[in-house]
């Protein structure tokens, strides 16, 4: 009999639980996330998991990490500060697949170099260069590295990796350590978010391992990648990328566990994001196209997942056009101010009693900031300085901080570096106005929902005098937002393309928002979802029956579905991918893409026997180091041949061996 011990760590909570041989659930437990100290949520949830099933630290026999945190960093534009190295690319280069984006105004160094599709250099590598640069380069927490055509030859951006190293001790991600595939740009977008997580994830797996510690846990411990296999920690430190849509990918397998369903969608719903993917014959579809996370398309193998700003604590935005107004919710995270309001009390209700007696509503109104101290303040600019001197780490009103307009801009750019955190209205605080939750201040949430009711519409009135019509129309908008999400995500993986129109305006579209309403006139319009929805998350069961009612699908709750999470961290199964390429620079020479230099071949077999090899070994040593054990070898191969005067002649071919097994327990 094993014990495994499930936890995820999201933006709201960290959610544990304990498994008996993968077979039954003993207990489940929840607790809140402790950003500036990781370790204290990470042990609350397991202390009082191993409470609630009477199990003592020494039975579990092996421990299981999924998070949130690095999705929702994307998803927010946080992490640390990096610097790329770009060889042999164009300088148009740098717009394309939103890499100028993702590196928000961060240090680039373009040189000569890299190589050509066969592998064959194409410019010397000026090493003095980037060791000088590298030396000028202040406030990094870590390098990306790409060079043209890597995949086919990484030398000069192994070389420039070394270097790096050598003089500045910084951790550094190559682009050819992520992906086996073509596309520079998009490879160096993927190492730059990489480099960009690594002290996250690294500072959250040493968090939980001694978290975990301090309760006596010795197991090993595991972490969920993106497609839902899992690893062990010091391969997450390496390639923290891997684990975006970590948490999603673990919700999705946690599904299939707790209701064997075959076909249906998938709906997620944490603090910050709602996630939505497709069981197909009980099977989650892999991205062809690598994972999406808020702008950004990576190159992370991940399941298809369509990952959205909104959550349960999504901000809640006026909307100002208009003569009947409205709210938008998300996609930027913000501490509820139920929540705010049972941290500090005193500070949260004296500010909002204040504001209520002004005549005239400020936009800070129902507005309060507090200091993280988790990502220290060094790089900011003197200004951005000036302005994060006036924020505690005790809870205080905004206006109190912001002077000016110019002020405002630098707490945007604060709370994108996770370095501050504002606390506002929330779909959260319209659940405690509305009794659908009680965990918090609900008198808190009632009087800044009556504040923000006091903003004017178009037509000069108020827009809610009532603070429980105030939280409906803001669950209101939730459900709406939600159930795009799906419709976005049903539209976007249904066997029709629909022409090409994007997925977003068939959602929207005033045909399709007619049909959810069973419209009736001369025309007849019916649209619904034609599988049902499987709701996870811990507020699913508060917010999801009124989206099955919308789309007019069955609306699956299953027992545990607030920490479907942590289930599917013990349930999935290590595996690992490796893949290359066989290429032909002329005729007769078969070329082999693989470690550190290309290999030439005289004949294909033999390209293949040698690539087959090499691959195989590559994948069974990773999934040993993560702790595999049983492991199954399986083999595909795409092989692209043309005719030319009567022959074929082979064009190119990609080999991929897949090793996965179960994750090794201890006794």
């Amino acid at each position: 009999m094993a014990f495994l011990l499930g936890i995820d760590t999201g933006g709201t909570y960290t959610d544990a639980v304990i498994l008996q041989d993968e077979t039954r659930v003993i207990a489940t437990a929840k607790s809140l996330t402790t950003r500036h100290d990781l370790a204290q949520g990470i042990g609350a949830a397991a202390q009082a998991v191993l409470d609630s099933s009477g199990i003592t630290p020494d039975q579990i026999a092996m421990a299981s990490l999924s998070t949130t945190l690095a999705t929702n960093a994307l998803v927010e534009g946080q992490g640390g500060k990096v610097a790329l190295v770009f060889i042999g690319f164009r300088d148009g280069d740098l717009e394309k697949h939103g890499l100028s984006a993702a590196l928000a105004g961060d240090a680039v160094l373009q040189l000569a170099g890299g190589h050509n599709h066969a592998g064959v250099e194409v410019a010397a590598l000026d090493t003095d260069m980037i060791a000088k640069w590298a030396a000028s380069v202040a406030d990094v927490t870590a390098f990306a590295v790409a060079s043209q055509f890597a995949t086919r030859n990484p030398s000069h951006e192994i070389k420039a990796a070394q270097i790096l190293r050598e003089v500045t001790g910084k951790p550094v991600s190559a682009s050819h350590q992520l992906s086996a595939k073509l596309n520079g740009p998009k490879r160096a977008l993927t190492a730059v978010l990489n480099a960009r997580l690594i002290g996250m994830i690294d500072r959250l797996i040493d968090r939980a391992q001694i978290g975990l510690i301090d309760l006596g846990i010795s197991a090993p411990m595991m972490v969920v990648r993106g497609d839902g296999a899992l690893i062990s920690a010091d391969q997450a430190r390496e390639k923290p990328i891997e684990t975006i849509l970590s948490g999603p990918a673990a919700s999705i397998v946690g599904a299939r566990w707790l209701t064997q369903a075959q076909h249906a969608l998938v709906s997620d719903i944490g603090g910050t994001t709602t996630d939505v993917a497709v069981l197909r014959d009980g099977q989650p579809a892999i991205d062809p196209n690598g994972a999406q996370v808020g702008p950004y398309r990576t190159m992370v193998e991940a399941v298809a997942m369509r990952t959205t700003g909104l959550g349960g604590d999504s901000e809640v935005h006026f909307i100002a056009h208009g003569l009947k107004g409205g709210v938008t919710l998300g996609p930027r995270r913000v501490l509820p101010i139920s929540l705010a309001a049972k941290d500090a009390p005193s500070v949260v209700h004296d500010a909002l009693d204040q504001q209520l007696r002004n005549l005239v509503p400020s936009e800070f109104d129902g507005r309060f900031i507090r200091r993280l101290d988790v990502f220290g303040t060094s790089g900011l600019a003197p200004r951005d300085q000036a302005v994060m001197d006036r924020v505690t780490p005790q809870i205080q009103p905004l206006g109190h901080v912001v002077k000016t307009r110019l002020d405002m801009k630098a707490i945007n750019r604060m709370v994108s570096r996770g370095m501050v955190q504002i606390s506002a209205i929330t779909p959260t605080d319209a659940s405690h106005v509305l009794g659908r939750v009680s965990v918090w201040d609900r008198e808190a949430a009632e009087k800044a929902l009556l504040l923000f009711g006091r903003w004017r519409t178009g037509s000069g009135d108020m827009l809610s005098t009532d603070p429980h019509h105030m939280a409906q129309i803001i669950i209101d908008q939730l459900t709406h937002q939600t159930a795009l999400a799906l419709l976005e995500t049903a539209f976007a993986e249904d066997d029709d393309d629909f022409d090409d129109v994007p997925n977003d305006v068939l959602a929207r579209h005033v045909l399709t928002q007619r049909g959810l309403k069973q419209h009736k006139g001369l025309m007849k319009i019916d649209i619904g979802l034609n599988v049902p929805v499987i709701g996870l998350g811990a507020s699913a069961p508060t917010y999801y029956p009124a989206v099955g009612d919308v789309l007019g699908c069955p609306m699956i709750l299953p027992e545990h579905a607030g920490v479907a999470n942590a289930i599917g961290a013990v349930v999935g199964r290590v595996t690992f991918r490796a893949s290359a390429t066989i290429t032909a620079p002329n005729e007769g020479m078969f070329r082999v893409h693989h470690g550190t230099e290309p290999a030439n071949f005289s004949s294909l077999d033999a390209a293949i026997a040698y690539l087959r090899e090499q691959l195989t070994h590559s994948a069974m040593t990773d999934a040993q180091n993560a702790g595999a054990e049983d492991i199954q070898i399986a083999y595909s191969e795409d092989i692209k041949k043309s005719t030319v005067e009567g022959r074929e002649v082979f064009v190119e071919g990609t080999l991929t061996v897949e090793a996965a097994g179960r994750a090794r327990i201890t006794d």
